[in-house]
């Protein structure tokens, strides 16, 4: 049993690790044949990470990267594409802003008030998320197509709403427009870094909370398990008792809910209203965490930090004249590669399962003729 244990683990870290090697002797070839030293590159960039301002920001990024992907991996736990946290995000922190920059929750306890954000935030989220569940499991409309046009749809309400004469107020001494500020009662401090002006965002417990129940509603509900085996084989789900139209709504439904708390981070630890210039495609950065982390909550916490700092590195390589569409391109292959390197090692997994009980399959016969 210790054998094919450690085995499994070897397995495991092979994949990721062959993934990154790859992908950094890919990007040392394009950083040379573009005319800059790999070596020197790399170096700039693992510098810059060290900064304590770029670390603060790389953990902040690494924050919201990590729900988004939470988000995602909960669809694709049941084989469903849940393409539109961009819009279920976007949708949601519009509308919470707006809520929380009211008047209506301004003599109300902080804790409330931050409760109360996030429950809307949430509620815009899974609502929006489960309009493609419905259409899923009463007209079987495709979620990646449906998810897709509501993304447009969010783009378009919000485009709408964030205006003066609706939601929106007027920036002061800029171009900018955007929802109420957030009055102190209603954001959430950061945690102090040392050597960097920037905080840490408080938002990071949530964070890990929510990486912690996605782990045990998997692992330790027997809707974790429903929703696996649904995932896995919905003939087989639907023999054991499984009522798969209500997993595939109650899938959509916590996707998009998590969703909605994509850009409360920034929301309530910085930016303190939704403007023009708050984070945009938060969503699609999720899906290739998600992948890069396969799904499992310590993976995709890896994945975020790597994107994390990845992000910010490329700043500096900016300013040094390396064009920071290196990064992105960097970025493409790593995902690229993981997905092929853990495709080959589910493959040689499979032929060493196949050996293994052709090997047992032989020593029960050879047992067998022995007795006889």
């Amino acid at each position: 049993m210790g054998r094919f244990s450690v085995r499994s683990i070897s397995l495991g870290l092979a994949a990721p690790i062959a993934a990154l090697v790859f992908a950094l002797l890919v990007c040392s070839l394009i950083l040379a044949g573009t005319g800059h030293p790999p070596i020197d590159v790399l170096d700039q960039m693992v510098k810059s990470a060290q900064r304590p301002r770029t670390l603060v920001n790389s953990i902040n990024s690494a924050t919201t990267y990590y729900l988004s992907a939470v988000a995602v991996a909960i669809g694709f736990r049941m084989r469903l594409f849940n393409i539109g946290v961009d819009g279920q995000y976007r949708l949601a922190a519009m509308l919470a802003a707006a809520f929380a920059g009211s008047s209506f929750l301004s003599g109300m306890p902080s804790f409330v008030r931050i409760l109360l954000t996030l429950i809307a935030a949430m509620a815009v989220g899974a609502i929006w998320a489960g309009i493609a569940g419905f259409l899923k499991v009463t007209r079987g409309v495709s979620e990646v197509i449906s998810t897709i046009m509501l993304n447009a749809i969010s783009t378009a309400i919000v485009a709408y709403l964030l205006n003066a004469d609706r939601l929106a107020v007027k920036v002061a001494g800029s171009n900018n427009i955007g929802t109420a500020t957030i009055t102190e009662g209603g954001r959430v401090p950061g945690f102090a870094y040392t050597g960097s002006s920037s905080k840490i965002f408080g938002l990071i417990i949530l964070a890990a909370l929510v990486g912690f129940l996605y782990w045990f509603m998997l692992n330790r509900t027997r809707f974790g398990f429903d929703l696996k085996a649904t995932g896995l084989s919905e003939s087989a789900a639907v023999a054991s008792g499984v009522n798969v139209k209500k997993m595939v709504l109650a899938s959509m439904l916590i996707s998009g809910g998590i969703a909605g708390l994509v850009g409360m981070p920034q929301l309530l630890g910085s930016s303190y209203s939704y403007a023009l210039d708050f984070p945009a495609g938060l969503g699609f950065t999720g899906i290739a965490i998600a992948l890069l982390g396969r799904n499992h909550p310590v993976g995709m916490a890896f994945a975020a930090f790597l994107w994390g700092v990845l992000d910010q590195s490329s700043n500096v390589l900016d300013i040094s004249g390396v064009p920071k569409e290196i990064v992105v391109i960097m970025q493409g292959i790593i995902v690229l590669s993981v997905v092929i390197a853990y495709e080959l090692v589910r493959r040689y997994r499979l032929k060493l399962e196949q050996r293994d009980v052709g090997h047992a399959l032989g020593t029960t016969k050879t047992a067998a003729e022995v007795s006889a």
